[in-house]
């Protein structure tokens, strides 16, 4: 994939995301919805960092799997249940997300939800990658 970051200097500048994301590529791969489900479907960590580490690592199983890179990420939707947790533990998650994915971040957007599928679920992250 080719993707190009854009980052407008009339917005706000991004801090672990880009604005838009313009992907080439010839295979989109739809990433469904990954929480801190361990391999027995059990959800694994009592913390918001716990879980979303074993959310995005799960993540990004499912799109190695396919044939992608966590570079190929083109969206990705955060889904939390407390988003001022979130936005408490932002430098943290954020720290978590360039040790699995790295600085090339795709556009991206938070959501503060009643509940997931799972009760104890605290975050879940879907999205999708543009592969070459």
């Amino acid at each position: 994939m080719t993707a190009e970051r854009v980052n407008p200097p009339e917005l706000a500048p991004p801090t672990g995301f880009s604005h838009a994301v313009v992907a080439t590529g010839s295979k989109v791969v739809f990433l469904a919805g990954q929480t801190a489900l361990d391999a027995d479907g059990k959800i694994t960590g009592d913390t918001l960092a716990e879980q979303f580490e074993r959310a995005l690592a799960n993540l990004l199983t499912a799109l190695c799997a396919a044939g992608g890179t966590p570079a190929d990420l083109a969206r990705v939707t955060v889904y939390a249940t407390d988003v001022a947790a979130y936005r408490a533990q932002a430098r943290e998650l954020g720290r978590l997300w360039r040790a699995a994915a790295g600085r090339d971040y795709p556009a991206m957007a938070v959501v503060q939800v009643v509940r997931l599928w799972d009760e104890t679920a605290l975050v879940e992250l879907d999205g999708f990658a543009v592969l070459p």
